[in-house]
This record gives structure tokens, C-alpha cells and sequence, in this order.
């Protein structure tokens, strides 16, 4: 329940005396009210770094996510878990350039307030923190920006102890003045007559936690019809607003793509990360902590940076973003394809052989991110991918968003092993509906199981036990079912235990180094036990792993 003093803010708009659990629901769900009303106006105002005009959609998304993370605890929750949910949400669902500048803001905030009475100090000393992570997260800090913005609310608020309403209104009054000094301080914005649209939403932000503050919003905080009205003049241009102007922004030329994505990776990986990212493009900001990040930069090779962030740990939530001309389109193929990724020549041909557009892996490793967008191009307009390993599924996803946004439809299936892949291929049929050919495919690949011989190169704690370097491993579905020492054996037990009453149909492919008698060793077991089951036997020429098995 709210506490007393937030229901007497609420009800007598009387100042609040401490920022409480409560009161940041309250505030969080405001600010993605009010930056909902306000975001079309703080689109067009989006000049920089590129002329996207989406700054008002993100920020309202970003705080939107956090938001919701917070109406979803209970109404009982703590301050430390308000705030710390809070900064999650904002992290997990952070967009663009501002919106992951808002988020680093928030989770500086948190760092404070989370562990804090939120008197009026600690609130002035949580804007502090946010405007030095803000400004931490951001390679190349560029005044006239959300950032100059930040730093003029910690420089007011600095050391003061006064209640929180009032500290509140001190830094929401510095934002607005100097939301209105950034026309002045970067070029972009004074050729085209306006303020910073990410420190417009910033300033919505905290004129928003003042109003709740001071108990004046009255149940709903009505957003300033313009964010332009106390920018310095501009005779040559007039307009506040771009879409007041009438004309296209003017911008300097930048890069192509805009690449985002979700990291898993620890603080000594990313900070190669940022290093390599930032020779890459521009635009980079990179916030989080405790093994989770958000990753936002402008680069012209989308795959280069994604393939960055594979390097230092496991990107995921990918999204690109064209920034230029729709000219950058690299249309090849039309139709309905497939692609599949292959990990010997032997499985290439096969999936060749049934219409896929086939790129080559050694076992063992993911193939070029580029390669994969190639294959994509080629294969069609509607497009099917085929990762054939759970380590390749992330490059499949990172290219299937540089494909989709040249236009092209594509369904990443989650087919984990090489049988799974080639099961999909067999029921791929061109002349239906493209989300039902996928349907098809995902369906018969997920009844499909998988399992493979391996002989193990080092010692290692198994799911079956501890194996040494020389045993022999049957993995079936991905875990380790048996250790042993001959692969025939392994071979036959491995399918053994893969088939089941409704089993039709076992695939083997027979790997470069294993001998002719290996697949006929299991097909002889077959016939014994299991007669009624066909066997189909291929060469798939992969190495490391002698029988890859499948059964459906």
C-alpha cells in the first residue's frame, strides 16, 4: 500500500517528504505516460546523431519497459527492490541512443536510492551518480546533449539538502534551462532550429518526478506543449521544430546501421568490447554491470559489431536499424529458400542436393556472420535458416535481422543438430504459405531426436562421469548418456536408447575418419531388434565426430 505521506501528496497536493517505494511506482508509470503524449513532439526533433526521428518512441519505450517491470512486484515491495527493478526494466528494454543514456541514468540512481531513506540529499546525490555513469557509458561525450543536461541537474542539485520536492524542482528547472542552451551548443541543432530531442525527454523525465514530488501533477502530469520555447533564437531558421519547418533535417552523412543488442559477458571482456566497437563507428554507449549489458552503436558493418560482441560474450535481443537511404539494399534471390549450415562436405551436398542454399562450417566453429547474410540474399525473399547447432543459432539470428531489414522475411528454426536440419529440408514444401512451411519444419525437426559419437580429446566431469582423454561419449539430445571405450558399441547403444515404440525412420551420417564398418554395425543391430524401422545411411565427411544419428 502507499505510504501516508504519498497518499496526502496525491490527494491535498502537498509536498512529498521522501521517495519512497510507492512514489517511484508512481513516477515510473507517469514518465511512460507522459512520454507516450509527448513523443511525436520529441521525434521531430530528432537531428542527432542521425535524423531517425524515433528519440520520443524509444525514451517512451525505454521507461515503458521499466515501467511494467515495476507494476509487476508486489505492492509491498522495498525501496532497494523498487529501484533495483526499476533500472532492470530500463536496462532490458532500453532503445536508441537517449533511451540507453536514460537507462545508465536510472541504474546510477538506483546505485544510491536503492539503499537510501530518499530524503532530499539522497535524491541529490543519486543525480549526481546518474550523470557520472551517464556520461561513463558514452565513448565520445558530445556537448549540446542529454549529457550536458545531466550534468547541469548534478551541478544545481550538488550537495543539497533540501527536501525532496524541492530538490526535485531545482533539477527539473536546470534541465529545462538547459534543455533550452543546447541549440547553442551543437551545430546540427542550430542549422535546423532546434533543442536536443534525448534532453527534451530527459527534462520530461524530471519535470515529471517533481510533479509527483510537489504533489501538483493531480492524478496526471500535463507534458509543456513545446520543448523549443526557451532555445536561443535562430533568424536563419525560425522554427522550433523540424516538423513546424516544413522540411527535411539536415544532418552530417554517418553510418549505415544502427546495431543494439543484450550482453552476457563479465566488466573484462566489455571493456575490449568498447575499445573495438568504438574503431568500428560511432554513436557507442555500453551500460550495465553484473554480467549484463546493453550494447548501442552506429557502425556501416552491422556484422562486424555483432560478431564483436560474440567475441566477448553472448549477444542476444538483436536489433539493426538502417540509418540511410533504403539504397543499401542488396536484393539477389526472389522466392521462397532455405538455408542450412553445414559441418562437413558430405552434409553439404546432401542439403545441396535438396534445394538449400548451404554454408560451410567446421565442426566445432560458427561460421562468418557474412556468409550467412550472403546465403540469406541468395536464397530468397522468404527465407528459412537452418543453424543445425545451438552455437551457430546466435550468427543465424544476428544475420536473419541484417536480412530482414533489406526486406526480406526470414524464420530462424531452432534445429540443433545436423539430423534435425536435414528431418526440417525433407518436409520443406515451396507452394504453401510461408509461416505454415515453417510451422511444418520446425514441428518434424522438433520430433526429431539427435544424438552422436564423440571421442573425447581431454578430461572432463561428464552428466555420465568423469571422462578421460581416448573414451568414447554417446551423447544423445546434447547431454552425455554413456562412456565407453569401443565406438561400435557406443554407436549401437547410443541408438538404442534413442528409439522409441513410434519410431520410423533412423539417419545415420557417417563422419571423415570412421571406418566403413561403423554405420553397418548399426544397421545389423537394427535388423535384429527393430526390423520394421527404415535405416538410411550417408557420408557426411565431418570431422571430430564419427556418427551423427538421427531418429524420427
Amino acid at each position: 500500500m502507499p505510504s501516508e505521506a504519498a497518499g496526502a501528496g496525491a490527494r491535498g497536493h502537498e509536498p512529498l517528504q521522501v521517495l519512497d517505494a510507492p512514489t517511484v511506482r508512481r513516477w515510473s508509470r507517469l514518465c511512460a505516460d507522459a512520454l507516450g503524449r509527448a513523443r511525436a513532439e520529441i521525434d521531430a526533433l530528432n537531428v542527432f546523431p542521425v535524423p531517425d526521428g524515433d528519440t520520443g518512441t524509444n525514451l517512451h519505450l525505454t521507461m515503458l519497459s521499466a515501467a511494467e517491470a515495476v507494476d509487476g512486484l508486489p505492492e509491498d515491495a522495498d525501496a532497494a527492490t523498487t529501484w533495483r527493478t526499476l533500472a532492470h526494466g530500463a536496462l532490458l528494454g532500453a532503445r536508441g541512443n537517449s533511451g540507453v543514456i536514460v537507462s545508465q541514468a536510472l541504474r546510477g540512481m538506483a546505485e544510491v536510492l536503492k539503499h537510501a531513506p530518499g530524503e532530499g540529499r539522497d535524491l541529490g546525490e543519486a543525480i549526481v551518480r546518474a550523470a557520472e555513469l551517464a556520461r561513463k557509458a558514452v565513448a565520445r561525450p558530445v556537448e549540446g546533449t542529454i549529457l550536458s543536461v545531466l550534468t547541469s541537474m548534478s551541478d544545481e542539485v550538488r550537495d543539497h539538502s533540501g527536501a525532496p520536492a524541492e530538490v526535485a524542482g531545482r533539477a527539473a528547472a536546470s534541465a529545462r534551462a538547459a534543455l533550452g542552451r543546447t541549440t547553442g551548443q551543437l551545430d546540427v541543432l542550430a542549422r535546423n532550429g532546434v533543442v536536443d530531442a534525448g534532453a527534451a525527454g530527459l527534462t520530461v523525465i524530471m519535470e515529471t518526478l517533481a510533479a509527483v514530488l510537489t504533489g501538483s501533477y493531480a492524478g496526471r502530469y500535463e507534458v509543456p506543449a513545446r520543448y523549443g520555447s526557451e532555445a536561443p533564437a535562430v533568424p536563419e531558421h525560425g522554427p522550433e521544430t523540424v516538423a513546424e519547418a516544413g522540411r527535411e533535417p539536415e544532418a552530417a552523412a554517418g553510418p549505415g546501421y544502427e546495431v543494439m543488442y543484450l550482453l552476457d559477458a563479465d566488466e573484462a571482456a566489455v571493456d575490449g568490447l568498447r575499445a573495438e566497437l568504438d574503431r568500428l563507428g560511432d554513436s557507442l554507449v555500453v551500460v550495465g554491470g553484473e554480467g549484463l549489458w546493453n550494447v548501442h552503436v552506429h557502425v556501416d558493418d552491422a556484422g562486424a559489431a555483432i560478431e564483436a560482441g560474440m567475441r566477448a560474450g553472448r549477444p542476444y535481443r538483436l536489433k539493426i536499424v538502417y540509418l540511410t537511404a533504403p539504397a543499401r539494399t542488396h536484393r539477389a534471390g526472389n522466392g521462397r529458400g532455405v538455408v542450412a549450415v553445414a559441418a562437413g562436405d558430405g552434409i553439404a551436398r546432401l542439403f545441396a542436393q535438396a534445394g538449400a542454399v548451404v554454408v560451410r562450417r567446421e565442426p566445432g566453429s560458427t561460421p562468418a556472420l557474412a556468409a550467412v547474410v550472403a546465403a540469406i540474399r541468395e536464397a530468397g525473399t522468404e527465407v528459412a535458416v537452418l543453424p543445425n547447432d545451438v552455437g551457430v543459432n546466435a550468427v543465424a539470428v544476428a544475420a536473419a535481422e541484417i536480412a530482414r531489414e533489406e526486406g526480406v522475411v526470414v524464420s530462424v528454426l531452432p534445429t540443433k543438430a545436423t539430423a534435425q536440419g536435414l528431418a526440417a529440408l525433407a518436409v520443406h514444401d515451396p507452394l504453401r504459405r510461408f509461416d505454415d512451411d515453417v510451422v511444418a519444419m520446425t514441428d518434424t525437426a522438433g520430433h526429431t531426436r539427435h544424438g552422436h559419437v564423440w571421442v573425447a580429446d581431454r578430461e572432463a566431469m561428464t552428466s555420465a562421469g568423469m571422462c578421460r582423454p581416448g573414451d568414447v561419449l554417446g551423447v544423445i539430445d546434447g547431454d552425455v548418456a554413456l562412456i565407453g571405450t569401443a565406438v561400435e558399441d557406443i554407436a549401437v547403444e547410443v541408438t538404442s536408447r534413442m528409439l522409441s515404440v513410434g519410431s520410423e525412420l533412423v539417419t545415420l551420417i557417417v563422419g571423415l575418419d570412421a571406418g566403413p564398418s561403423l554405420a553397418r554395425a548399426v544397421q545389423d543391430h537394427l535388423e535384429d531388434v527393430r526390423p520394421d524401422i527404415e535405416v538410411v545411411s550417408y557420408e557426411g565427411g565431418q570431422g571430430g565426430y564419427p556418427l551423427l544419428i538421427g531418429v524420427e
